[in-house]
């Protein structure tokens, strides 16, 4: 039970510590909205305190990381994060209710207050998260089944990395127009070019990933394996990501990716030895 005390409490001030630093970084609203949960978690360390009778340390680590998380992938993935690890150790903190009769409330200040005032973070990159998914998902879809079937059709990795680049900027291009004109369509987008440009750097982003494997190795077919690990990462990271940010099921959101993506690749693959057959083209 003391064990789970200071875990407990231990999470509370390095909890404040992380809100306090994001608070003093970001602007405007997000940062009285930061500053008031670091007072709830401050709050909540010295409830603690009065039982376990101890000042603990924060976990310096912890902090680290969700500061490297906040820099490399935005506010709202890692207080989302944050928030997601806390509700699994929240198990553990009930079997302290007897002994502590404010742990309830504790907890339900993190269950629902906090989750409040996590909505109220306001964060220029997710509104265009849909933007990023199109580009995302678009250049995984039409790339990766465009490259498996260029394949097995040229069997020479220079001749796809080539054909796989010239077609992925084009398409980024026709893609982020594409977004354009619908978002200017729409009474409600907020910023057109925006979306737009989120779209298309998305999509590029993915291009280079996907292309890199006929450029570092000779061998096609080995390339080719390589795009299915790195497509296989891509998806996993953005279901991940996306299941963080906007509370959605990771399982379901990385199957529909998953099936999408590689189904799409397998069908390109048969039409790549099909045109093959057909046309009866070697290129050495």
């Amino acid at each position: 039970m003391r064990k789970i005390l200071y875990g407990f409490q231990r999470n509370e001030i390095t909890e404040f510590y992380v809100y306090k630093f994001l608070s003093k970084i970001s602007k405007n609203k997000n940062s009285k909205v930061l500053r008031k949960i670091a007072e709830d978690e401050f709050r909540h360390y010295n409830i603690l305190k009065k039982y376990s009778k101890k000042d603990l340390h924060p976990n310096y680590l912890k902090i680290i990381w969700h500061i490297f998380v906040y820099f490399i992938l935005g506010l709202t993935f890692s207080l989302n994060a944050m928030e997601k690890a806390e509700e699994k150790a929240q198990k553990n903190y009930l079997m302290l209710k007897d002994e502590i009769p404010e742990i309830e409330k504790i907890i339900l200040d993190e269950d629902l207050h906090e989750k409040e005032l996590l909505k109220l973070i306001d964060e220029e990159r997710i509104k265009y998260i849909s933007s990023m998914v199109l580009g995302l998902n678009d250049a995984l879809v039409e790339l990766t089944g465009t490259l498996a079937g260029l394949t097995f059709a040229f069997q020479n990795s220079k001749l796809v990395a080539l054909s796989g680049v010239i077609t992925g900027i084009a398409a980024s291009f026709s893609m982020s127009a594409s977004e354009y004109l619908s978002q200017r369509s729409d009474p409600n987008s907020q910023n057109p070019l925006k979306s737009a440009i989120y779209t298309g750097i998305a999509y590029i982003f993915t291009v280079f990933l996907l292309v890199m494997p006929y450029i570092l190795v000779p061998n096609p077919f080995f390339a080719l394996i390589f795009l299915l690990v790195i497509a296989l990462v891509i998806i996993l990271f953005f279901s991940y990501f996306v299941s963080i940010v906007q509370n959605k099921s990771f399982k379901g959101y990385f199957s529909e990716m998953f099936l999408i993506s590689f189904g799409v690749m397998g069908l390109s693959f048969i039409i790549g030895i099909i045109a093959k057959m057909l046309f009866n083209i070697d290129i050495l």
